[in-house]
């Protein structure tokens, strides 16, 4: 099952346990707009070449649309209509005032200069200027764009409509960034941790931690875990996987991955097969990755009594199911996750105001969202007698549907 497939259905199951009226439900499933756009730049060596913009829109019943926007080979719109859905949810999940939005250019970043990449971003927001804002659509980095890229839709975006810093976040600092943004997902990910261990009696100290991904989101996950006692003993990105049932160094390890870019060769951890990372004895398993990657196939074997997903849609429905009878407790992607896009809805907060956090403000606030969220979610669970993942889409759909019955949606 796809990324929309599954979308479509946790959204279908938690339309039924709240008994919405079928014209609302599947007003709240169609996107509000999809964009495509064709992109022209002259490359370093005088040629011309043309790439594919896009930007889906899904909801904005709650406030200005929200999501990423990813640069990358294949763009999958499936993919990306359920990306823009989940953010509609996961915003609302959050309690912050948006809706979901994803997008992106399809182009392979790394086969592009830094001024082509400068080039195409400033003609994607040539094309796409009037159907973004600060009260319409937020855009911000995701796969293969960062801090760069937002600073030059900034500039192009104020061109046309003056100076709007809080038209994207995850800007650099210079520029009107948050401090706290870099680390807020994996932060996020500590504190709704914190708060599902807590529900079940434990804390992060003494507990066993196995994490999946080691980018920003799994290397921030890992830090901000051992600090707070908490093991990590197996690791895997990219390049490999690493095994150390006495707990990885993960100082040591973060300073490896910069130097070598990854974690393989680490001599503080035995390499592993990095298909036996998800299945590797384990209290809390963290897949901070890739989409489907625990299914059916490999679900009867994981260990873990807890699962936080900081990935987005890491797993597939029928492990879901596998993993329920089991016993195993699945902390679901749209609430585990959430950390980063509330932090940026304080960047963009800070902007509109014209006035900046401290960064203990910042991961204060990111704490108590985190932990009301969660609270948020269970009574939810108790409500509809349901798991966490249908608690936290019940949530999420339920303050939309709210949302958009209050401001008269059949008019």
């Amino acid at each position: 099952m796809n990324a929309l497939a599954a979308t479509n259905r946790n959204f279908k199951l938690a339309a039924r346990l709240l008994g919405l009226d079928s014209k609302l439900e599947k007003s709240l499933l169609i996107p509000f707009r999809e964009i495509k756009v064709e992109c022209t730049i002259p490359k370093d060596d005088g040629t011309l070449a043309s790439f594919v913009g896009f930007r889906v829109q899904h909801d904005q019943w709650r406030g200005p649309m929200k999501g990423g926007i990813r640069y990358q080979p294949e763009v999958d719109p499936d993919e990306v209509n359920a990306l823009a859905q989940l953010m509609t949810w996961k915003t609302a999940v959050a309690n912050i005032p948006y809706g979901g939005a994803k997008g992106g250019i399809g182009c392979n970043p790394g086969e592009l200069s830094l001024s082509e990449l400068e080039r195409l971003t400033r003609v994607f927001t040539q094309k796409i200027h009037d159907l973004i804002g600060v009260s319409t659509d937020v855009p911000a980095p995701d796969m293969g764009t960062n801090p760069q890229t937002m600073a030059w839709i900034l500039d192009e975006y104020s061109k046309f409509h003056g100076y709007s810093p809080a038209v994207v976040t995850g800007k650099p600092i210079d520029l009107g960034g948050s401090l706290g943004r870099d680390a807020a997902t994996g932060r996020g990910v500590l504190f709704a941790t914190e708060a599902l261990l807590h529900e079940h009696g434990k804390s992060i100290a003494g507990q066993r931690f196995v994490i999946q991904g080691f980018g920003n989101v799994g290397s921030w996950a890992a830090q901000l875990i051992s600090e707070h006692g908490g093991k990590i003993v197996a690791v895997s990105d990219i390049t490999g996987a690493i095994k150390n049932s006495k707990g990885i160094d993960i100082p040591s390890l973060l300073k490896h991955s910069v130097e070598h870019r990854g974690v393989k060769g680490f001599n503080g951890a035995d390499p592993i097969d990095p298909k036996s990372i998800l299945v590797e004895d384990c209290d809390v398993l963290i897949p901070a990755a890739l989409g489907g990657v625990i299914n059916r196939e490999n679900a009867n074997e994981i260990k873990a009594k807890f699962i936080i997903e900081a990935a987005n849609h890491p797993t597939d429905p029928e492990a879901d199911e596998i993993l329920s009878k089991k016993g195993v407790i699945i902390l679901p992607d749209i609430y585990a996750n959430s950390g980063g896009v509330t932090v940026s809805y304080f960047e963009w907060v800070q902007n509109i105001q014209g006035f900046m956090w401290d960064e203990e403000k910042v991961n204060n606030e990111l704490r108590t969202y985190m932990t009301r969220g969660f609270k948020d979610v269970k009574e939810m669970c108790r409500t509809h007698n349901c798991d966490l993942r249908m608690g936290a889409f019940t949530l999420g759909v339920n303050r939309v549907a709210r949302a958009t019955v209050l401001r008269g949606w059949e008019a």
